[in-house]
């Protein structure tokens, strides 16, 4: 077959009816290897190039000003190789519009071999710097190398405005048996707007998909990824990074405040905040209500507003909600440099089943497991990853080094890591499959949480993992060398139940459960325990913690009162969800900002200072966290005053000990005797009663002196009047 070429010198070439049938496979967009057919070929040891434009009038090479021919009457130019390898094109399209642009079929293959064989083996813990769309410059030709796994495709395509949405255009070059697909694109800038179309090689299938390793994407509804440049943003924080690596938060204050950035606060209109003000907003809040730490419901991007976040499709990517990739490092670096740090939920149980995301990436359940007994959540309607493929293992565990490395986010909470340890978590018989031992464990995601925590902790010290983790597995917070999973701490769930339990109950009823608050005691030290008040227990029909306690509006108020004293003197650091440290009293919707409004009433601003007070308390006085997860830290006074309903106790650090008794019930109990370890003067220096926080200021006078007799196994003791439903904390005089 003759094709001519029109340029200085009239050529002829021979192309093969085999070429002819494979271009026909280009324009349909069905060819699996279009780097055989397109860009520099070889026919009767003659070099030539074969371009592929639909929608073009004409076709240059811009240098040599060199027409080139189109092949009969159809989309594919050729023309006779330029003396450039990186040949610049000029077309003008039917329109008339004239545009430039290098041909991507005239590059090289960018990724590594390394790379890929990292990647194969799960190692790989930089892969988003690899895979996804990376700014790149070639030869002093800048663009962008995008990147994807889809190991059962038969084509991937880039597409975007910059092609028409078209998937035939470019096709990207499949680098073999790693199941990657790759193409530089020069020209492209950041902003830039792209999918990948995949064709499935079984079924023909051809779907579009979001980039999994996307810096940005579009606001919602829309669903495209997002080309990024590189950062130049300029980081402050350099003293609270050095610090973090030496913190030691075994034995240091840790009190969380948990906050949805959605519904913290927004504008006069409704709408959300951007990054820029949340940060400087909350830090003045937190730093007035005395939190160590700000930790954010799910930033990863996400599709549905009323998921939170738990439904991430965007595992590299903050929110475009409130602002863009640089705009949240400003907030975790205006954070850092105000003393506070960031803490992230990351979601690695589940994702959703969105048609954009990673379902049925390719076509097959590449990300997910096949059959549904363990490749579905049924409660949550989402899919669960396939921990065993190593390709997967890695994207999840780059994701966790990424947010750590790229945005300096001080620790990630992992949530429902018992959906992960358990094949049949909330199924019914018949409805999971067991392990290879018979066993209901997930070995492959207890290696996923093993490797997670150990490769975070050996590469960023100070920082923190937290497992929200509801049942008995033992040693969640043990190291990965004695068999544990490695995390630093957990949350306790069982004594944030057994407390909310024993507190809505009337006080008149409470001796019947006090055993709900001296249950946790025997396995308090087994594990790192957090004291969560979640985002969980006040959504749902659960009501507001204020609306959780009984009696009337000043017994509410008390109750909240003594529940958050209790919190925050008993072993463990500190999680308390954004308007419980008010009383918000609805439920928390996260459609609209918190009720503010109430501050303006005595009692709701009374908690605030409550809880103001007991973070300062916390924070200064080592007794009540040095030894948080140590037995050393605490010591029974009466955990057996069931007719009275009062628990007494004492937090040590290494050189001070303080005393806390808490009384459960709405009456004035004068004369009551605790032990003391010294016979010395001791201060009330807390009472969750007094008039500051809109309390009755019942109760001992702050001085009291101790008498020389044993009480309570101890050598000392002395009378207080314990005000109603509240709590004291003492401490000797020096």
């Amino acid at each position: 077959m003759a094709i001519q070429f029109s340029s200085t010198k009239k050529q002829k070439w021979d192309v093969s009816a085999g070429l002819q049938n494979e271009l026909t496979q280009i324009a349909e967009g069905k060819h699996y290897a279009p780097f055989t057919v397109l860009g520099n070929q070889t026919a009767f040891s003659e070099d030539f190039i074969v371009l592929y434009a639909p929608e073009t009038q004409q076709l240059t090479i811009t240098e040599q000003q060199l027409e080139v021919s189109r092949y009969q009457d159809s989309d594919f130019f050729l023309c006779k190789k330029p003396a450039t390898q990186h040949y610049l094109l000029t077309r003008t399209d039917s329109a008339g519009t004239i545009t430039s642009y290098y041909d991507p079929y005239c590059f090289e293959p960018q990724l590594s071999d390394y790379d890929l064989h990292l990647f194969a083996e799960g190692k790989h813990l930089n892969l988003y710097n690899c895979l996804g769309a990376q700014p790149r410059t070639i030869d002093n030709i800048s663009g962008f190398l995008f990147a994807v796994w889809a190991p059962n495709a038969a084509r991937v395509s880039v597409i975007g405005d910059f092609n028409n949405w078209d998937g035939r255009r470019q096709p990207m070059r499949s680098r073999g048996d790693s199941g990657v697909w790759e193409l530089f694109i020069a020209g492209l800038d950041s902003e830039t707007l792209y999918k990948f179309e995949i064709r499935n090689r079984h079924s023909g299938q051809i779907l579009t998909k979001t980039d999994p390793y996307a810096r940005q994407y579009e606001l919602r509804p829309a669903t495209a990824s997002v080309t990024c440049s590189e950062t130049d943003y300029h980081w402050q924080d350099s003293d609270w990074i050095k610090n973090r690596a030496e913190f030691d938060w075994l034995h240091q204050p840790l009190s969380i405040y948990e906050c949805h950035l959605g519904s913290w606060q927004r504008d006069d209109n409704g709408h959300f905040l951007d990054y820029r003000t949340l940060a400087q907003r909350l830090v003045d809040y937190v730093k007035e209500t005395g939190f160590t730490h700000i930790e954010l419901l799910p930033v990863t991007e996400h599709p549905l507003d009323a998921s939170w976040g738990y439904q991430t499709t965007g595992y590299f990517a903050p929110t475009r909600r409130f602002g863009k990739a640089d705009e949240f490092r400003f907030f975790v670096d205006y954070c850092h440099q105000h003393g506070i740090g960031v803490l992230l939920d990351w979601v690695p149980a589940h994702f959703p089943k969105d048609a954009h995301g990673l379902a049925c990436f390719d076509g097959t359940t590449l990300y997910e497991h096949e059959d549904p007994r363990r490749g579905e959540h049924r409660d949550w309607g989402t899919l669960i990853y396939n921990y065993g493929r190593n390709e997967v293992k890695n994207f999840l565990l780059s994701s966790a080094v990424f947010w750590l490395q790229e945005y300096h986010i001080d620790g990630l909470r992992v949530d429902a890591v018992a959906s992960m340890l358990y094949l049949d978590y909330s199924r019914e018989d018949g409805d999971w499959l067991p392990n290879q031992h018979g066993g209901n464990e997930n070995i492959e995601a207890i290696e996923l949480m093993r490797e997670l925590n150990s490769v975070t902790h050996a590469n960023f010290p100070g920082t923190i993992i937290m497992a929200e983790e509801s049942t008995a597995w033992p040693q969640v917070t043990r190291p990965t060398q004695l068999g544990g999973l490695g995390f630093s701490m957990k949350w306790n769930m069982g004594w944030m139940h057994d407390s909310l339990h024993y507190m809505a109950n009337d006080p008149v009823h409470r001796h019947y459960h006090h055993h709900q608050l001296t249950f946790g005691l025997l396995y308090l030290f087994s594990e790192n325990f957090i004291l969560p008040f979640s985002h969980d227990e006040v959504v749902h029909g659960k009501s507001s913690m204020l609306y959780k306690m009984p009696g009337d509006e000043w017994q509410q108020f008390a109750n909240l009162r003594l529940l958050y004293t209790y919190m925050f003197t008993y072993p463990g650091k500190k999680l308390l969800f954004m308007g419980c440290e008010f009383a918000q009293g609805t439920e928390w919707n996260h459609d609209k900002t918190l009720d503010w409004y109430v501050l303006q009433y005595p009692l709701h601003n009374g908690i605030k200072k409550l809880v103001s007070d007991l973070n300062q308390l916390y924070r200064q006085q080592p007794a009540l966290h040095q030894y948080d997860f140590d037995h050393h830290g605490f010591e029974w006074l009466d955990c057996n005053d069931t007719d009275q309903s009062v628990l007494s106790y004492i937090r040590k650090s290494d050189h001070e000990c303080m005393i806390m008794v808490l009384n459960f019930t709405p009456i004035i109990r004068d004369n009551y005797r605790i032990g003391v370890p010294e016979n010395a003067s001791y201060e009330i220096i807390f009472n969750s009663d007094s008039d500051f926080y809109s309390g009755s200021n019942a109760g001992s006078s702050a001085l009291i002196r101790a008498d020389d007799m044993p009480w309570m196994n101890q050598p000392a003791s002395l009378s207080l009047s314990l005000p109603p439903l509240a709590g004291l904390v003492l401490k000797k005089q020096s």
